[in-house]
């Protein structure tokens, strides 16, 4: 059979040099170096720097604010554990119970499809019985990306016409800005699993409660938060009629500003209302409670990290997140500039072009 096909390619050199330059042409399209390959497509292989050899995973994470590590793992980690335990293709799942919150990591077997599990992660969450787990503390599946996936990082930094670093930006606003702007607009880019936020000031309303003040009105610490989480929210009502048209009747309670909390009713007595600023020193702006800072050259700063999907090339993921930064840069406020810090697409070039040079070498 092998000297049939030696010998029609021998006689038939068309077709011979037709397949070779198919083969060619094919390689050049996906090859995963920089070549320009003029009219060719380009359907690069993905390739990076950095082999992922970890296992194959997937990560629940359980929030459950103040409680102990002991309550976290009893009521938490434990059920969600043994639940998860009968998915299909699971090799082994390891816990870590926290102050605050349970890590759950699930190991699959290697031949088991990455976002096939994930689905049957998320079946498995939506069918748990009701009451296996405390109401507040609710089970969210992690990221479709792994540990090597942070392939951006970038922060947020203010600079004068001549391009100089300059200081005066608030950690709230910058942070704001981050959150409600930059991020959104780097998650859109094509191949980013998640953009994660570091660094600055997370603005909060707070209250300042005055202890004896609630003794005196009879109140407990429960009903000013649930006063407060009561006025926060619209309400629909029913509909009247008038001169023959229909109104929608809603009572509207979203707080726009700290007079809004501080007219808060909580209660009354004798018929007159005890508001929020009558069993509070003060309601103001503040900051969330943080355990740790985002520092450059050992100034806070704020930034992100972009982690890429699993599977995707971090080459095209890096480019079409630059492109994003491009746009997001022409509407962010006047000396406020995105920087980036990491990019990995630096190393992979370095690397593939020793890789480019040898292949060449070898293949003359």
């Amino acid at each position: 059979m092998l000297n049939k096909i030696i010998r029609y390619f021998l006689e038939n050199r068309f077709v011979t040099i037709l397949l070779l330059l198919v083969f060619i042409g094919w390689g050049l399209a996906t090859a995963p170096f920089d070549w320009k390959t003029g009219f060719i497509p380009k359907d690069a292989v993905p390739v990076d720097a950095i082999p992922d050899i970890g296992e194959n995973q997937q990560i629940v994470f359980t929030d459950w604010p103040g409680k102990s590590p002991q309550d976290i793992e009893d009521q938490v980690t434990y059920p969600l554990t043994t639940s998860l335990l009968g998915i299909p293709g699971v090799k082994t799942v390891r816990s870590t119970s926290m102050f605050g919150f349970s890590s759950i990591y699930i190991i699959f077997d290697e031949d088991v499809e990455f976002y096939w599990s994930r689905s049957r992660i998320l079946e498995k969450l939506n069918s748990l019985p009701s009451g296996l787990l405390p109401k507040e503390a609710i089970p969210m599946l992690g990221p479709d990306a792994t540990g090597l996936g942070q392939v951006f990082w970038y922060t947020l930094e203010g600079r004068d016409t001549k391009g100089n670093v300059t200081g005066g930006w608030d950690l709230h606003e910058l942070r704001k800005i981050q959150d409600f702007y930059v991020k959104y607009g780097l998650n859109a880019a094509k191949g980013v699993s998640e953009v994660a936020s570091i660094g600055g000031q997370i603005q909060e309303y707070q209250v300042d409660v005055k202890p004896d003040a609630l003794k005196a009105h009879n109140i407990g610490f429960d009903m000013v938060m649930m006063a407060i989480k009561n006025t926060n929210r619209d309400i629909g009502a029913n509909t009247i009629e008038i001169n023959k048209a229909e109104y929608m009747v809603r009572g509207l309670g979203y707080i726009k500003s700290i007079p809004d909390i501080e007219n808060t009713v909580v209660s009354a007595n004798n018929y007159t209302p005890i508001l929020i600023k009558d069993v509070a020193d003060e309601v103001r702006f503040g900051s969330a409670v943080r355990y740790g800072a985002f520092t450059e050259d050992g100034q806070e700063s704020v930034g992100g990290q972009v982690l890429m999907l699993k599977g995707e090339n971090p080459n095209e993921v890096i480019k079409n997140v630059q492109k994003r930064i491009a746009n997001i840069q022409k509407s962010l406020p006047e000396g406020l500039e995105i920087k980036p810090f990491l990019d990995r697409s630096d190393l992979i070039a370095r690397t593939t072009s020793t890789v480019s040079k040898n292949l060449i070498e070898g293949a003359l």
